[in-house]
């Protein structure tokens, strides 16, 4: 029983020392639309490394992907290769799957430009994927505080509101995803966090309205 608290205390020091040796590289975007609330930004193609986790929770299944994640970047790879890390990190909530159509996740962490042509192949026992992201588009709504459980799912809804009484009400692309957390900051920023809600939105409709 006390494997859990363990494993989330070993985990939230390494976030911390990992986040305070310098500048993180994050993934290129444009924002080609902006509203009060949210914006659409596309994100050109890039590499990440992904961790499929069965989980109810959002929080524990970003704790147990990013421990997987963490230990491939910190050289438990066939190449044995330190990858500098990154933000944001994010977790994607895939609807239906697992046991009994119970909830996954998939917690993603964006390679550095250095590896985004050849990621260093993860050692077999994380069962860690490079994950090609293509060119898309993404409805984006920032909140700040802590991504809970609780809060990860009103902001979704939130967004999902917003999206509804704009132009794009009817753009939600269908994928694999029903929407995406993104979080920028290690776990002991207590101040001044920023996390962000993604949702997958079709925007070749409306070419004509927003800047490409």
């Amino acid at each position: 029983m006390a494997k859990a608290p363990r494993l989330k205390i070993t985990v939230i020091n390494l976030l911390c020392l990992v986040v305070l040796c310098g500048a993180t590289e994050s993934p290129q975007y444009e924002v080609v639309h902006a509203e009060s609330d949210f914006e659409i930004r596309h994100y050109r193609d890039a590499t990440w490394m992904s961790a499929t986790v069965i989980e109810l929770s959002f929080q524990k299944a970003t704790l147990f992907g990013f421990h997987r994640l963490f230990q491939f970047i910190q050289g438990a790879n066939l190449n044995y290769s330190r990858v500098a890390m990154t933000a944001p990190v994010v977790t994607s909530l895939v609807p239906g799957a697992g046991p009994l159509h119970s909830s996954a996740y998939v917690v993603r962490f964006y390679l550095p430009a250095k590896f985004q042509d050849s990621p260093p192949t993860p050692l077999p026992e994380l069962n860690l994927k490079p994950y090609a992201w293509d060119s898309h588009y993404v409805a984006v709504r920032k909140f700040s505080g802590f991504a809970t459980d609780d809060i990860v799912v009103k902001q979704a809804a939130k967004l999902a509101t917003s999206l509804s009484l704009s132009p794009w009400a009817n753009a939600t692309s269908a994928t694999h995803y029903t929407y995406s957390i993104a979080q920028y900051d290690p776990p002991f920023r207590f101040f001044g966090r920023t996390n962000e809600v993604w949702v997958d939105v079709d925007a070749s409709r409306f070419a004509g309205k927003a800047s490409f």
